[in-house]
């Protein structure tokens, strides 16, 4: 009798562990409902750029395992444009990784129509010296492309990018919207280490998170937006759309980045 009670005692007790584990579960469930499903946007599809990508200027992307590494060129910047379809009110997940601290290139949103003017035309080229560097007198070119807002300029200036750029200050570091609204202080990110970051737009406001992490919070109609800009900075007006297309770019010789995974999910119904 006494080995029987023993036994009935350990079955409960498994009972109770086997109930709490399924109230866990389901508790999980229920948290999650309320958020909707990733929905992937393939980069790659039977070894090359996946579909629905076009690239708009100057440099491309390569594909690199299961990523795309971007391609630059001396003549000029470049930018994978997502045209299948716009996106307004959503939060966007990228897995990304770069090359070196100072590799440079970007997550564009909210880029208006008159980007899709740009898929066959091309851009102001530049040359530079064996050095990489551009004279006094060609750097008028890239200025005058930024001004006629040419091709990848287009977006600078009629969309928003979150700046992937570790060695920069607070306006133009990774999570940054360029120029617009700073990023906080990352925490000693390595090298060639995959990240994640999700930026989420409602209405006019972006958000970025970076591994889980808020680093910066924009609003276009705040009063902390700053007014001066460099000519290679986004004009402040006019305003973004609240449904735009999306974009990746790839930057300037010897700025390596990985992307990995782009992903759209709509908010919390």
């Amino acid at each position: 009798m006494e080995k029987h009670s023993h036994d009935g005692v350990n079955l409960m007790q498994r009972l109770r562990k086997s109930a709490l584990f399924l109230s866990v579960l389901l508790c999980s469930d229920a948290a999650n409902a309320g958020e909707r499903p990733w929905r992937v946007l393939p980069l790659i599809a039977d070894g090359k750029i996946a579909a629905h990508w076009t690239h708009i200027g100057w440099g491309g992307f390569a594909v690199d395992g299961d990523s795309l590494r971007t391609e630059c060129d001396a003549k000029g910047m470049g930018l994978l444009l997502y045209e299948k379809e716009k996106f307004g009110d959503c939060a966007i997940r990228v897995v990304f990784k770069v090359k070196d601290a100072r590799s440079n290139a970007g997550v564009f949103v909210r880029i208006d129509d008159g980007i899709l003017e740009w898929k066959k035309k091309k851009t102001i080229a530049v040359e530079r010296d064996k050095d990489g560097n551009l004279s006094k007198g060609m750097l008028m070119k890239p200025m005058e492309a930024s001004e006629q807002k040419q091709g990848p300029w287009y977006a600078v200036h009629h969309g928003y990018e979150v700046q992937i750029c570790d060695k920069e200050d607070a306006f133009h570091r990774t999570g940054a919207i360029y120029s617009l609204a700073k990023a906080a202080q990352p925490n000693g990110v390595k090298s060639e280490v995959w990240r994640t970051m999700i930026i989420t737009l409602k209405g006019n406001v972006v958000l970025v998170d970076i591994d889980g992490r808020r680093v910066t919070s924009f609003d276009p109609d705040g009063k902390d937006v700053p007014m001066d800009r460099k000519w290679f900075e986004p004009a402040r007006e006019p305003k973004r759309p609240q449904a735009g297309y999306i974009g990746l770019q790839n930057h300037d010789p010897g700025d390596v980045v990985w992307f990995k995974e782009v992903g759209v999910r709509a908010l919390t119904p």
